[in-house]
């Protein structure tokens, strides 16, 4: 298992192997009360044929085989992750407009000229109007 630091520099790796286009993938760890904990990403390969630079697409099948991991290690989906290459760590209206899991982090890092920089994460509100900031606890060693 990696620590919520291994976690973090998974992502931002990823983010800058996939530079320039949008890396993508899920968190996965434990539901709990008082915020979800992720355990380890998973990397996804992002689908999308036309604009990978500024959107990623997770088919399906990936979804469930990501789950059906997770299970097996008694653990859950806890969130998503993905890049904004050249733009910041803030969700875009597209990613507001197809983001259905309210309950999941999103987590976005910002990759500048292919350097991963700030790293965020988000909630979706329940109402799924718009994206809430929360905090990234990382324990320290």
């Amino acid at each position: 298992m990696q620590t919520q630091a291994d976690v973090l520099a998974h992502i931002r790796r990823h983010g800058e192997e996939t530079y320039p286009e949008e890396c993508c993938g899920f968190l996965i760890g434990r539901l709990q009360a008082d915020g979800n904990e992720a355990v380890y990403a998973r990397r996804a390969v992002n689908r999308n044929e036309n604009r990978r630079e500024d959107r990623y697409i997770i088919a399906p099948e990936e979804y469930l085989e990501a789950d059906l991991a997770a299970r097996r290690e008694n653990l859950d989906i806890v969130g998503i992750y993905h890049s904004h290459p050249d733009h910041p760590a803030v969700p875009s209206r597209t990613d507001l407009e197809l983001a259905t899991f309210p309950g999941y982090a999103y987590v976005i890092v910002s990759v500048e000229n292919g350097k991963a920089t700030t790293l965020a994460a988000w909630a979706l509100a329940e109402d799924r109007s718009r994206f809430l900031p929360e905090e990234i606890d990382v324990p320290a060693s």
